[in-house]
């Protein structure tokens, strides 16, 4: 199948069967574990009638390429996946608050950004579809779940995406050392994007200048440079704080 995907460890697999049963293939568990956590897979697989397939640590370390699959691993159709953009905004019930990433390549980095963005309620995670590193394996497994439940968009020209987030009225806010406010003097506005570049190399040109305001994110020590998903947890808990403030 072309748009098969696989799943290890028990976030990913277990966020997978609550969140979108009807999307696995099938499910391989590690013959002759009987922990709690296998005994509550294997459970909700029943309910759910998702097909489980027994093997031994040695087929299950080949299937998910010697990557840490903790007994259990799965096979999805991804293609059942998809979430347009405009399905996620006709849906808020809040203003959206957006992750958009560019050029992140390392999946690692992906996985760690979807964890962090489920965890400060981010609506959707936007990312160009060359240059971006996609959902895989090691992303849902570092994304601990996250990855089956944040919606990740991936757009062909995201410049053009950008601009149509603009003409919704949402803001589009970059993060750049060079910014003109930073994170703790900067009120974020009520709809908005936040936008990250690769550590490093940054945002590419055109998607700086699409920008409607760049942020920096105050270092008070010796290191130049945050990890992106550092970075990212930083501006989405600094925002979520804001509007939880409002609120009050």
């Amino acid at each position: 199948m072309a748009n098969q995907r696989l799943i290890i460890g028990f976030h990913a697999v277990n966020a997978r069967l609550w969140q979108n049963p009807t999307s696995i293939i099938e499910l391989y568990v590690q013959e002759g574990k009987h922990d709690a956590r296998m005994r509550d897979v294997l459970e909700k697989a029943a309910a759910e009638k998702v097909r489980v397939i027994y093997a031994d640590a040695g087929r299950l370390d080949v299937l998910s390429k010697q990557g840490r699959h903790q007994g259990v691993l799965g096979f999805i159709d991804a293609s059942k996946n998809y979430v347009d953009l405009d399905d996620v905004l006709e849906h808020l019930t809040e203003p959206p608050l957006l992750l958009v990433l560019d050029g992140i390549t390392d999946p690692h980095n992906l996985g760690a950004c979807l964890r962090v963005a489920d965890a400060m309620g981010v609506h959707a995670v936007i990312a160009p579809k060359d240059k971006s590193a996609g959902l895989n394996a090691t992303v849902s497994k570092v994304a601990c779940g996250a990855a089956e439940t944040v919606p990740y968009i991936t757009v062909t020209n995201l410049a053009r995406t950008l601009r149509e987030l603009k003409e919704r009225g949402i803001w589009v806010v970059g993060t750049d050392m060079a910014g003109e406010s930073d994170l703790f003097h900067f009120n974020a506005p009520e709809s908005m994007a936040w936008v990250m570049g690769a550590e490093g190399s940054g945002m590419r040109r055109l998607t700086r200048d699409l920008c409607d305001v760049l942020v920096s994110i105050p270092m008070f020590g010796t290191v130049e440079s945050l990890n992106v998903s550092v970075s990212a947890g930083m501006v989405l808990s600094e925002t979520r704080r804001q509007r939880m403030v409002v609120r009050q």
